[in-house]
């Protein structure tokens, strides 16, 4: 809760001049029209506040409505221009001003809703950041939505708890302990098209592993396009390796169910780019498949939000077919018994509005029959947080045999005011009628559940997701829930623990920067100057490995993967902390100055002793002190320093005056002047 109005501000992501908000650019080479509400190809890449406090914000709202307008006129990156043109074509000359534009965040006046109904010219970059629900970029808010926001009825929540908890609890393709174990594990490894290009050139030593320095494709041979595909095929195939490792992963904490990730096959549905996964991919799949059907877990998947059927441009319909074919042979090629297949549905959002609900439905319905039929049985609607609601979708549902889901955090931004209050008692009345869409075709329901970041205020700001979900919203206890938080599988241990839910006791907290799981890692000694270039032999053989490959990454014997909110950095190794040496102080160095000879006693004293040091700095008035144990007394140097003598940086006119008694003399050689003279005052 905010506790100032600073922190209300933060919160709010208030900017008065929206020109200075930028971000760094992340750009796409997915060749898609120049503007972004398109299907999403396979490209990877990647309220609660103070009562007190909405007074005084109200009052800086006026700043708001003179800030700069954002430009919105934002082209797509000149790398994206170029790929999506395809080889053999001269990319347009690219304006400096369009690149600056295109790496700024946009403004106010680009809303979800605009994003997707096309009226905002953005990069596919920026309108998936900008519809990402888990991104960190802050929010600008305007002085209308504002108001509008504080103004709203507070929700209304049902206080029922679906305990004891029979179902199973799911969370959404990443998993973040493994993603930071050594070796890494994921299933999202990405490239660019330029590099699929690069690399159909062959290697500049072929018998050589690929290095991103000593052994890069050599441009000056000529391309294959088959050396291509197969280089973005190895990615694939390591992503589909791992997911099984993840699904054991998730077995042995209790958790049975995961959204696959769509980036899976980078570029798989692409126009130029794209492929079939079959049959490269088809024996990594069924081994997937056999792991999911042996355990009995359950997986979907969620097409992006550009994947839209009620879109009036041909081709984003075009796209969107290919997309769901890609998810469809994905899931086909996992060969799941006849339960779990139907099971692993394809979730998808209506999209934009453009302008008519109703004849965005109609375009639906005209475009959803021309699908195969394997996409027919799998696809499934979901209520979103931008412009269509349960109300919206439900009817349609029920008319094309569609099952709907139910997100609870999209439903409590975007309702039908006249039919239900903001919060999940009024939405209870409806579960009969969404749960039927499921049995009609005997899958088994689903639902997803999220919550907003506490600093959220207008809508666009509450559809960020929590890193983790306090409580379980009120469905059934045997309901397959996905839990859609940043904090990925954590989110689902914390309910685990708060709630006592079945797999909690299999859980334990890690050691801050520290893994028990991994096998250390192996540094052969180097040749060095000391030991004359002697290599120990018995060094360069690596020690045994202590833990199996299969135990690597899985927690131990004490199941220690649970890291507390905040903690993330736990999981990586902790930083080494060099501090620097400390400068020598002024009093040692000034021992180590070279001291004078003594004099011999022989010396006639009447001779002056002319002695030359290097010079260092300019010489200035010091006072020596001559040693306790002398009689003698010597009169302090004086130096007489004019202009000329601090440019040439001589000293001159050094006297020392010394009793007539000859005796050595041990003087401290001062390294400030270039000549020193030593002279017996005649006086």
């Amino acid at each position: 809760m905010c506790r100032s109005f600073p922190r209300l501000l933060q919160g709010l992501s208030i900017r008065v001049n929206s020109l200075e908000a930028t971000q760094q650019g992340r750009h796409t080479s997915l060749s898609i029209p120049e503007f972004v509400p398109v299907a999403r190809t396979r490209s990877l890449a990647p309220i609660h506040n103070g009562h007190h406090a909405a007074h005084y914000a109200l009052r800086f709202s006026s700043f708001l409505s003179k800030s700069v307008a954002h430009p919105l006129n934002v082209s797509r990156s000149a790398s994206s221009r170029a790929y999506s043109q395809g080889p053999g074509r001269k990319p347009r000359a690219q304006d400096p001003e369009d690149m600056v534009r295109a790496t700024e965040t946009p403004g106010p006046e680009a809303k979800p809703a605009d994003i997707l109904n096309g009226d905002i010219p953005l990069t596919a970059g920026q309108a998936e950041a900008a519809l990402d629900p888990e991104s960190d970029e802050d929010i600008p808010v305007d002085a209308e939505e504002l108001k509008e926001a504080l103004g709203r009825p507070p929700p209304v929540n049902s206080s029922y708890l679906p305990l004891p908890w029979k179902g199973r609890l799911g969370y959404a393709c990443l998993n973040t302990y493994l993603r930071y174990s050594t070796p890494s594990v994921f299933c999202s490894r990405t490239c660019r098209i330029a590099s699929i290009l690069e690399n159909r050139h062959p290697l500049q030593d072929p018998d050589q592993p690929t290095h991103p320095i000593k052994n890069r494709p050599d441009r000056d041979q000529p391309a294959d396009v088959a050396r291509g595909q197969a280089f973005v095929e190895g990615l694939a195939l390591a992503n589909v390796r791992d997911l099984v490792k993840i699904i054991r992963w998730n077995d042995k904490y209790g958790i049975k169910f995961m959204r696959l990730s769509s980036e899976m096959f980078p570029f798989a549905s692409h126009k130029e780019y794209g492929y079939k996964l079959a049959p490269f991919a088809s024996e990594e799949l069924a081994d997937v498949g056999r792991v999911v059907a042996e355990l009995g877990h359950r997986v979907s998947v969620h097409p992006g939000q550009f994947t839209q059927f009620g879109s009036p441009r041909k081709e984003v319909i075009e796209n969107s077919v290919r997309d769901l074919e890609y998810h469809s042979e994905m899931l086909q090629l996992l060969k799941l018994p006849p339960q779990q297949d139907r099971d692993a549905v394809m979730i998808l959002h209506m999209g934009g509005v453009f302008g008519d609900k109703a004849a965005t439905l109609d375009r639906f319905r005209a475009n959803y029959a021309m699908l195969s039929q394997d996409i027919k049985n799998r696809l499934v609607l979901e209520n979103d947080d931008v412009s269509w609601s349960v109300h919206d979708l439900l009817p349609i549902c029920e008319e094309l045999n569609i099952p709907l889901v139910l997100d609870y955090h999209h439903h409590n931004i975007i309702f039908d005011a006249n039919e239900v209050r903001e919060g999940t008692e009024d939405i209870i009345p409806l579960y009969d009628r969404i749960s039927a869409t499921w049995s009609r075709k005997n899958i088994t329901q689903k639902m997803h559940y999220s919550e907003q970041t506490s600093p959220a205020i207008t809508p666009r700001q509450r559809r960020k997701h929590s890193a983790r979900v306090t409580t379980l919203p009120p469905c059934a206890p045997t309901m397959d829930l996905m839990i859609e938080a940043k904090d990925k599988e954590q989110a689902v241990f914390e309910l685990m623990r708060n709630f006592k839910l079945p797999g909690y006791n299999l859980v334990n907290e890690i050691i801050p920067f520290m893994r028990l799981d991994e096998n250390q890692p192996f540094k052969p000694p180097k040749k060095s100057k000391k030991n004359g270039g002697f290599v120990d032999l018995e060094g360069l053989i690596p020690p045994p490995r202590t833990i199996p490959d299969e135990e690597v990454g899985m927690g131990g014997p004490d199941g220690r993967v649970y890291w507390p909110e905040g903690m993330e950095e736990w999981l990586r190794p902790a930083k080494k902390i060099v501090k620097p040496k400390a400068r020598s102080s002024p009093k040692k160095s000034a021992t180590k100055k070279a001291k004078i000879e003594s004099v011999a006693d022989d010396y006639p004293l009447d001779i002056p002793i002319e002695i030359e040091t290097p010079v260092k700095k300019p010489a200035r008035a010091t006072k020596r002190t001559p040693p306790s144990s002398r009689s003698r007394k010597r009169k302090a140097p004086v130096i007489e320093s004019t202009p000329e003598s601090e440019e040439t940086e001589n000293t001159e006119g050094i006297s020392v005056e010394l009793d007539s008694a000859p005796a050595p003399i041990s003087l401290s050689r001062s390294s400030r002047a270039k000549k020193v003279n030593y002279t017996e005052d005649s006086a």
